[in-house]
């Protein structure tokens, strides 16, 4: 069995010990979970080069990936990181650090805006990377729908590549990218891969992580209380939050199978139990209404999908 919408083992938590929001620290570990998830029958793997300060990467590139397809990003953190020699030495290192692995990269995505670089200079450089074989597709993540569709336009004047994939945030309290974006998307057909399912671990039960940026700890904190309201429902049906999280974006979401769904995990337990909520049917409709209650109150509060970079 597979799941309706294609899953993706996000690999950031994959790195060495100390690096911001790593919590699978050995290579013997790291091959467990890639074992796992492959065994399943599910190829993707998503990685940055942020992710670990680069161990994520540097990781992947001494595992056995099984025939895995595997997507990466440049992240900007200061100004100018996406000029064009700059956004090449990013890719350049990922694919190298990556091994064997970096001359399969699928997906090159920007992980966020660089608004201090014209994007036509960037993608510029993306384009050149592209005809040089360096990635197969390229994607955007956390960028305004306005943004996606300004890089559409220049890319359709300049003959240069589109935009074929967007990553961003989405789960059942966190939807803002269903009434702008996801029309954007569809208008230009661009998939959507959506990470935090379980919104950061709060629909697990759990608190946002300690070494979270302050950004994603305002996101995620508000939203505490309205997981608190789910709980005896929950107990009534006898299901977990992560498994109604998953089943919800596998269901009731607005997600086809030409998008994508992330999943974070930790062990192999808590893979495999993930996979196999994401495998399962539709919820009690009971539950779904409980779950669109919940956003239509707490809409308002929602956070911004994009991720707005203060230079």
């Amino acid at each position: 069995m597979s799941s309706r919408v294609p899953l993706i083992y996000g690999c950031a938590s994959f790195g060495k010990e100390g690096t911001p929001s790593t919590r699978i620290h050995s290579l013997e570990d790291c091959q467990k979970m890639i074992d796992c998830f492959t065994a399943r029958g599910y190829k993707a793997l998503d990685t940055s080069r942020r992710y670990g300060l680069g161990t994520s990467e540097e990781f992947l590139g001494q595992l056995d990936l099984k025939d895995a397809i595997l997507d990466t990003k440049a992240c900007p953190v200061v100004p100018g990181d996406a000029v064009p020699t700059k956004l090449r030495e990013s890719l350049d290192t990922s694919i190298r650090v990556l091994g064997p692995h970096g001359k399969k990269i699928r997906v090159f995505f920007l992980h966020a805006p660089d608004r201090s670089v014209p994007f036509e200079e960037t993608l510029s450089e993306v384009d050149k990377m592209f005809r040089e074989g360096m990635f197969e597709e390229f994607g955007l993540s956390n960028f305004y729908s306005w943004e996606v569709a300004e890089f559409v336009g220049i890319a359709k004047v300049k003959g240069w590549i589109q935009p074929t994939v967007y990553q961003g945030p989405y789960n059942a309290l966190e939807r803002n990218v269903e009434t702008e974006l996801m029309p954007c998307l569809r208008k230009h057909k661009i998939r959507f891969h959506a990470y935090s399912p379980l919104a950061r671990g709060l629909l697990s039960g759990s608190k946002p992580t300690t070494d979270m940026s302050q950004i994603l700890s305002m996101r995620y904190s508000r939203y505490t209380a309205a997981f608190d309201q789910l709980s005896e429902l929950l107990q009534k049906h006898g299901l977990s939050g992560p498994e109604v999280a998953l089943r919800w974006m596998q269901h009731h979401s607005r997600l086809t199978p030409s998008d994508a769904v992330i999943l974070g995990a930790s062990s192999v337990t808590q893979l495999e139990a993930n996979i196999d909520a994401s495998e399962k049917g539709p919820l009690p409709q009971e539950v779904v209404e409980a779950l669109s209650e919940l956003w239509t109150e707490n809409q308002g509060r929602a956070p911004p999908y994009y991720v707005p970079i203060a230079y």
